[in-house]
C-alpha cells in the first residue's frame, strides 16, 4: 500500500517587524511537519531561535543601559560646573569660569548624517527579518534577505566613517582657533572635548563590529545567526544615534 505524506503549508504572509522586530519567523519549515515556533525546539532539548535572540538582546540592552547611565551622568557634570568660578578679592564678586563654547557648524552636519545612518540600519534590519525571503533561505532557495540586506549595512558604515570624519574635523577647527584640549582649557572646552570624545569612541566600536558583521555574516550558515548579528548591531547604533542627539543638545544650550 503506498504511503501518503500530508503537506504542511509555509506561512508566507508578510509580517513587518517594526521597531521592536520579530524574532526568526515564527513558523518555518521544520522538515517534520512541525511548525517551528520555540516550543518545537524545547522539545527536543535545544533552545529556539525566539529565545536566542531574546538571550542576545537582553545582553546588548544591558550593556546599553551601563552606557546611558554614563553619558547622563556626564551630562549632570556638565550642568554643575556651568555653575563654577572663583572670587575676585579686590571686588568681592564672584566670577564664572564657564565660557560657552561656539560650536562648530559642521557638527549640526554630523548631526544629520548619524540620524540618516540610524535610518538605513534600521532599513538592514527590517531587510534580514523580512519572511518571505527568510522562508526562501530555510528552503534552500538562496539568501534573498542576506543580498538585500548587505548594502544597506554598507550604506550604514559610510554614514558612520563620515560621522567620524566630521567629528575630527570640528575638533581640529577647534584647536586653529586656539581652542585645543590641553590643561589650559576652560571647563567649558574641556567637557566639549570629553563628551564628543568618548562618543566618537563609542561609534568607532560600533564601526568595527559593523565591519565584522559584514565580513562574518556571508559565513553564518543558519538564517537566525544572521538575523541575531544583525539585529544586536542595530540596536547599539540606534543607542549611540540617540546618545548624540542628547549629547549635542546638551553642548548646544551650554
Amino acid at each position: 500500500m503506498p504511503s501518503t505524506f500530508t503537506r504542511y503549508p509555509v506561512e508566507t504572509e508578510r509580517k513587518d517587524p517594526g521597531i521592536g522586530g520579530k524574532p526568526p519567523v515564527d513558523r518555518r519549515p521544520t522538515g517534520g511537519g512541525g511548525n517551528g515556533d520555540d516550543d518545537e525546539w524545547n522539545r527536543l532539548g535545544k533552545s529556539g531561535p525566539r529565545d536566542l535572540l531574546r538571550r542576545f538582546r537582553f545582553g546588548v540592552f544591558s550593556i546599553l543601559a551601563g552606557d546611558m547611565m554614563f553619558f547622563l551622568g556626564l551630562a549632570m557634570l556638565f550642568f554643575a560646573h556651568q555653575g563654577t568660578g572663583h572670587f575676585d578679592p579686590h571686588t568681592q564678586e564672584f566670577i564664572g569660569d564657564w565660557h560657552p563654547v561656539l560650536l562648530p557648524p559642521i557638527l549640526f552636519l554630523n548631526s544629520a548624517v548619524l540620524v540618516l545612518s540610524s535610518l538605513t540600519m534600521e532599513i538592514a534590519r527590517r531587510r534580514i527579518f523580512h519572511e518571505l525571503d527568510v522562508v526562501e533561505e530555510w528552503l534552500g532557495l538562496g539568501r534573498p534577505a542576506l543580498r538585500r540586506t548587505i548594502p544597506w549595512l554598507i550604506a550604514t558604515l559610510f554614514l558612520g566613517g563620515l560621522f567620524v570624519t566630521g567629528q575630527w574635523m570640528a575638533w581640529t577647527q577647534l584647536t586653529r582657533q586656539g581652542f585645543a584640549f590641553d590643561r589650559w582649557a576652560t571647563p567649558a572646552i574641556y567637557y566639549f572635548y570629553l563628551i564628543t570624545g568618548i562618543h566618537a569612541a563609542h561609534l568607532v566600536i560600533g564601526i568595527l563590529a559593523l565591519i565584522g558583521c559584514l565580513g562574518t555574516l556571508g559565513l553564518m550558515r543558519k538564517v537566525e545567526h544572521r538575523q541575531i548579528a544583525v539585529d544586536c548591531l542595530s540596536w547599539y547604533w540606534h543607542a549611540m544615534g540617540l546618545a548624540w542627539l542628547m549629547l549635542f543638545g546638551l553642548l548646544a544650550m551650554g
